[in-house]
């Protein structure tokens, strides 16, 4: 499932990324109108969470201009404005839903997965032997349920949706760990190490690209 971050907040928007993550989302941001507009158009977002004040364009805007160009992407606002009036017209103008800063981070993921349940219902991932449930955060192989850790889920979740082709350390780093500073640690790797520790005779399926990344492949790898 990927969500597009529309957030002018640095901070915030970091903040929602690794949350999302974490939460078994994968997460792009941007912090212009212009920016949101440009990469919603494109349609590969499963949710888009848009903050009413951006620095080029408000959010009503760009709302406005993604449904009047058909797009039918479920859209959360993000605003501080939490008159009834405000919160009408952000519907109005085409949001489905809507919350008020400050949030609870239990209620903004609540509100993701029931609007993705409306628009989508409860699709699965699956690569060969393995399935991930991203509404229900769950992962089996052959059936069985794996018991992995927040970050061991995250990790897994982020090369299941690219599966087949090669992600680099340093996109792990960003987009798990919400990170572009590498101290020289074996962070990554030891999370690899662990996952296919739980993955077992499927280990494999987890392939090190020399001096690439990694990449999950379906069926695993023969020597």
């Amino acid at each position: 499932m990927k969500v597009l971050v529309v957030e002018d907040d640095a901070k915030l928007s970091r903040f929602l990324v690794r949350v999302l993550v974490e939460e078994g989302f994968a997460a792009d941001s941007c912090e212009t109108g212009a920016d949101a507009f440009a990469q919603a158009s494109a349609g590969i977002y499963d949710l888009i969470i848009l903050d009413w004040m951006l620095p080029d364009v408000d959010g009503l805007s760009v709302c406005r201009r993604l449904r009047q160009g058909g797009l039918s992407t479920p859209i959360l606002m993000l605003t501080a404005r939490g008159e009834v009036r405000e919160r009408v017209l952000g519907l109005e103008t085409g949001a489905d839903d809507y919350l008020v800063k400050p949030f609870e981070v239990e209620e903004l993921v609540a509100r993701m997965r029931s609007l993705v349940r409306r628009a989508t219902g409860f699709a699965k991932l699956s690569v060969g032997p393995l399935e991930v449930d991203r509404l229900g955060r769950e992962v089996r192989l052959r059936g069985q349920t794996l018991d992995l850790t927040t970050r061991e889920y995250a990790l897994l979740v982020d090369l299941v949706h690219h599966a087949e082709k090669v992600v680099t350390r340093a996109e792990l780093l960003a987009r798990v760990w919400g990170t572009t500073f590498d101290p020289g640690s074996n962070l990554v790797e030891v999370h690899v190490s662990r996952l296919r520790d739980k993955l077992g005779d499927s280990a494999s399926m987890i392939e090190t690209v020399r001096g690439a990344g990694y990449r999950l492949t379906s069926t695993p790898v023969t020597r």
